[in-house]
């Protein structure tokens, strides 16, 4: 293997980890191999791999000026691989685009080398990666470049999940150097099946690590029992004992090295789980990405249901490892859970929810990262995608840093200027001593550090590429993954229309989205699209052009899309901007909903009250509705199968007597379904939430509380509740609903 003009020299230790280097010298001494980092010609205990990691991390913390140290506690920005001139996340090569350049994808960007030379970043986010073999070489670029500098500390490259089936292509595939799909998190949950999610930790672990990534910015354990919350799809659900089993196992299968006396090792991801103490009870399901949704509340008491999974789950993990490596707490004010202080702050800014509780009371010692941009200053305007310094606005840039650091915040996820930890620094000397700060960022670095050395990166961060690319995307992985994504999906309602075993004649309509806001609170468009590949379709069946030439309808639908629960015109019209966000199609009053918000208190408002009842709100795709409505008027006695693709939990009234059948689809392939529907796999997932019976007892609902809602009760008298799935025999009843219950 080679790196530019640098060739890999791998050196192997009898009873030791190899090592891997670029360009380092090797010391050797009692007859084994060693990394010569510091270029000292002498055996630093950092570089001795013999020692225990607590000890290494501590005598290089002692080594590191407060400025490489302020480098290790930033994160990069988003990092695309290749970059482009143009988008988000730009990047450039010698000064020129890639294509002018003539380099390689897998090049180092000027902005990469300047924040790891000048910056002394090496927490790097990888946002995109071209496929396995440009990630692995960039990925040796990257850490033959960091060995090259003062102390040769490795990078620790992390990656968002990259696993999930919803944004995979409709068919299943292997090879090719991408990574095998899995359900998405509710999806997961929908299996019942930890073992499951355990199978697939181990996938994501060597695949990631195959492609040079060593951190997970993932699980998300928060208890989800708010379900108007739009990040509800990525968790596991709002069962307290399901969520914990579920974050145990895969933070065990992550983070675990098989054969490993400490469970450390070649194999081992570190786990960030996210957030603490969790981001579930949004108020009103409004997001804390938005300011306009920063409060979590707790109208049922309930916030030891929502510590369990961390406290019960990913901080005592059966395995070796202990516990997870890393916590991020989420963006929300946790309104009124601050029994110290009574400060209602941002998680991050919060000693109680920090120091008191997450440190000291519970004792986690593991890197705590804030969630991205949390420190800049506010936007002006409310409902934008922008700081979430929440309670804290009035604190400069630089004491809003010191706040988190003295509350035992050892990360800032997003930021990436060195320039405010320095000054935060500096304030911490005036206000507690120079000795007694630089002994806090020596911990914070001991933290950080001891991930790295956990992954064996100081002895051998390169990679094979052709290895890399025969693992991630392998046969198995994605075999499994299909196979999840197959169990992962839920048959509701089934009146003799499934399964279609033989070759007919199928229509299906073609979908309308009303405009609406994107993530980014930025104007989408109407849109009009074919909910399923045609060449995908003819495998399975002949598409036919209209309901009168069709023997069965194959209805696509999503659960109800809106904008969150904020509305600029609401705002301009003399309201306060607060609208209900609906979990039916058609437009809804909410008469039911609280009169005073729990949450209050922002400058941008001019009054503290967001509440919103009497308001009346509409899905921007209630045209999907329509499309059931009109479907079944149209075909008559003939089955119309409708398929959910649910983020949130959505009232079926609408709906379901139209449908003969009701597939639930939490994000998977289009392919998992036509298997489904044709016979050539059977439905097993079992409701993971609970489907309401309409939007007055999810008005009336704490959101802080699981399963307080009226379930609806179908035509058959079927109640989709928690546990609720059906088969081709009918209701499901096995050990995975005696062991998951209410």
């Amino acid at each position: 293997m080679t790196v530019e003009n640098n060739e890999i020299k791998i050196y192997k230790n009898p009873n030791g980890p190899d090592i891997g280097a670029a360009g380092a010298n090797i010391i050797q001494q009692d007859g084994l191999y060693f990394k010569d980092l510091a270029k000292t010609g002498e055996l630093l205990p950092y570089e001795d791999w013999r020692l225990p990691i607590d000890q290494r991390a501590k005598d290089l913390a002692g080594r590191l000026t407060v400025e490489e140290i302020a480098g290790l506690m930033l994160y990069s920005p988003h990092q695309m691989v290749p970059a482009q001139p143009h988008g988000p996340f730009p990047g450039t090569y010698h000064g020129k685009t890639l294509a002018e350049s003539g380099q390689e994808h897998w090049a180092l960007t000027d902005q990469q080398k300047h924040f790891v030379d000048k910056d002394h970043v090496r927490h790097v986010l990888a946002a995109g990666l071209e496929n396995a073999e440009t990630a692995a070489r960039w990925s040796n670029q990257l850490q033959s470049y960091a060995e090259s500098l003062p102390w040769g500390i490795p990078v620790n490259i992390s990656s968002d999940p990259r696993h999930g089936s919803s944004q995979a292509g409709a068919e299943y595939k292997s090879g090719a150097g991408d990574v095998s799909k899995w359900p998405e998190g509710l999806g997961m949950a929908a299996t019942f099946s930890p073992e499951t999610c355990r199978a697939f930790g181990d996938a994501v672990s060597k695949e990631c690590r195959a492609m040079g990534i060593t951190t997970a910015l993932f699980p998300q354990v928060d208890l989800s029992t708010e379900p108007r919350w739009m990040r509800l799809e990525d968790t596991f659900g709002p069962h307290p004992q399901l969520t914990t089993d579920f974050g145990k196992a895969y933070c065990d299968s992550l983070q675990t090295t098989e054969g490993s006396p400490d469970g450390w090792g070649r194999d081992s991801l570190c786990a960030m789980a996210k957030h603490w103490p969790g981001g579930g009870p949004c108020e009103a399901g409004r997001d804390a990405h938005y300011p306009f949704g920063k409060f979590a509340v707790y109208p049922g008491n309930n916030l030891d249901a929502h510590l369990k999974p961390f406290l019960e789950g990913v901080f005592q993990l059966d395995g070796p490892t202990g516990s997870a490596s890393a916590i991020m707490p989420y963006y929300t004010v946790s309104w009124g859970v601050d029994e110290k202080d009574g400060k209602n702050v941002g998680n991050s800014y919060s000693r109680y929810i920090i120091h008191d509780l997450l440190r000291e009371k519970y004792g986690y010692d593991g890197v705590v990262c804030t969630d991205w941009g949390i420190t800049a200053d506010p936007n002006p305007e409310i409902d934008s995608f922008s700081s979430r310094c929440y309670g804290v606005e009035d604190l400069t840039e630089a004491q809003r840093h010191l706040l988190a650091i003295e509350n035992g915040v050892d990360q800032f996820g997003g930021n990436s200027a060195i320039a405010p930890i320095l000054e935060a620094y500096q304030l911490g000397c005036q206000r507690h001593g120079q000795e007694a700060m630089r002994a806090r960022m020596e911990q914070s670095a001991v933290r950080l550090l001891k991930n790295i050395f956990r992954c064996g990166l100081f002895e051998n961060p390169y990679l094979d590429p052709a290895q890399s690319v025969q693992v991630a995307g392998c046969e198995a992985f994605c075999q499994a993954g299909y196979q999840a994504q197959l169990q992962s999906v839920v048959m509701v309602k089934n009146q003799n229309a499934l399964p279609q075993r033989d070759r007919k004649k199928v229509y299906i309509p073609t979908r309308h989205i009303g405009p609406r806001k994107t993530f980014f609170r930025t104007g989408m468009p109407a849109q009009d699209l074919d909910p399923v590949d045609a060449g995908l379709v003819s495998k399975y069946y002949d598409r036919a052009d209209t309901p009168d030439q069709a023997d069965f309808a194959l209805v696509f639908i999503e659960s109800p899309l809106s904008d969150g629960g904020y509305s600029r015109e609401d705002r301009e019209a003399g309201g306060n901007g607060y609208v209900p966000i609906p979990l039916q199609y058609r437009p809804y009053t909410a008469a039911a909903a609280r009169a005073e918000s729990i949450g209050q208190g922002d400058f941008r408002e001019s009054s503290p009250n967001r509440g919103y009842q009497g308001k009346t709100a509409a899905a921007a795709n209630q045209d999907d509705l329509d499309l059931v409505l009109n479907t079944k008027k149209a075909m008559g006695s003939k089955p119309v199968i409708v398929v959910l693709r649910m983020h949130n939990p959505t009232v079926p009234a609408e709906f379901e007597a139209s449908a003969d059948s009701i597939l639930i689809d939490f994000g998977v392939q289009s392919q998992a379904i036509l298997d489904l529907i044709s016979g050539k796999a059977e439905p097993s997932g079992l409701l993971p939430v609970q489907m309401p019976a309409n939007m007055e007892t999810v008005e009336r609902h704490c959101e802080d509380l699981p399963f307080d809602m009226e379930p609806y009760a179908d035509s058959a008298g079927h109640r989709y509740d928690f546990g609720f799935g059906m088969n081709w025999q009918g209701v499901i009843a096995d050990q995975r609903t005696r062991r998951y219950t209410k």
